[in-house]
């Protein structure tokens, strides 16, 4: 009989040997490429020594040239003061020549003025030329040395109460030696200053110390502020502040030379400068030219 098949093969099928376990390792990333890995060399520092040439000692706003203008003016405008106060206040000291100081020290102020307002609000026209110191050429230079020497030479040649009658001061005790003519022209003085210095300010760019003769792109017509009021309020400020600056220096023949050249002087800018003007702005200008004033006598 044939085996059954139920008991063919009396042995089991073999089990599969069990596969080998993988070997554990850490996660290491790929190594990077040799340009990724290396850092990029550091730049190198920029070091921009291009300036400016209109900064150096010779160009037009020279740091080194204001700076020692700025010096200078300051100094003259500190000792000056001073000074003016200490021969006016103590009796001892005192003696019409404080005059002299007191003068110098408006200067100082008036030019370091003309500067910082230009800097501040002008910034485009800030040369070395807005502290006006010898831009307005050499017969501004001896109309002040004149002033200098005609307050000087009226103490030297009529001293005592001569003197004092020539500059217009009282004969009295130190402190009272500031009359009418003294005080009428620290007002001027202050008036005219601060004039000028406000129509700087507010013109801003519109500003310039020397007549234009072609139209600036943004140039306008400023007819606010200060201007509402006056023309030409820079030149309305300087007529009373050099007429002050005699008054309060007690010079005769000084104060009628100021008025004569200062009114000449502005007589003939203002009518050379307006033409331009009215070419600038036209029927504007001329509508502006109605409702304002010059401030300075004899000149409409």
């Amino acid at each position: 009989m044939p085996p059954s098949p139920a008991f063919a093969g009396d042995t089991h099928p073999a089990s599969p040997s069990p596969s080998p376990s993988p070997t554990w390792r850490p996660y290491r990333p790929p190594p990077a490429s040799a340009s990724a890995a290396a850092p990029p060399p550091p730049s190198p520092p920029t070091n921009d020594s291009t300036i400016d040439n209109v900064l150096l000692p010779t160009g037009q706003k020279s740091l080194s040239g204001i700076s020692l203008r700025a010096f200078l003016l300051g100094t003259v405008l500190g000792l000056s003061t001073s000074l003016t106060v200490l021969l006016l206040l103590s009796p001892p000291l005192y003696t019409p020549l404080w005059r002299i100081p007191f003068f110098l020290a408006s200067l100082s102020l008036f030019h370091f003025l003309e500067y910082y307002i230009t800097a501040a609000h002008n910034t485009r026209f800030a040369n070395i030329s807005a502290f006006l110191l010898s831009s307005n050429g050499w017969a501004y230079n001896i109309a002040h040395g004149s002033a200098v020497l005609e307050c000087l030479l009226a103490n030297v040649f009529f001293s005592g109460s001569d003197g004092d009658r020539y500059q217009g001061v009282e004969t009295a005790t130190p402190r009272a030696r500031v009359t009418i003519q003294v005080l009428l022209g620290l007002v001027l003085m202050v008036v005219g200053q601060t004039v000028r210095s406000l129509a700087m300010a507010h013109a801003g760019s519109n500003f310039n110390h020397t007549v234009q003769v072609t139209r600036r792109d943004g140039h306008r017509l400023v007819t606010s502020g200060v201007y509402a009021v006056f023309r030409h309020p820079s030149y309305f400020g300087f007529f009373w502040w050099g007429l002050g600056t005699q008054l309060v220096l007690g010079n005769v023949v000084c104060l009628v030379g100021y008025a004569v050249v200062l009114w000449r002087f502005f007589s003939s800018r203002i009518y050379r400068e307006e033409k331009f003007l009215v070419a600038f702005f036209g029927e504007e200008y001329e509508e502006y030219k109605k409702r304002s004033w010059v401030g300075i006598p004899g000149i409409y």
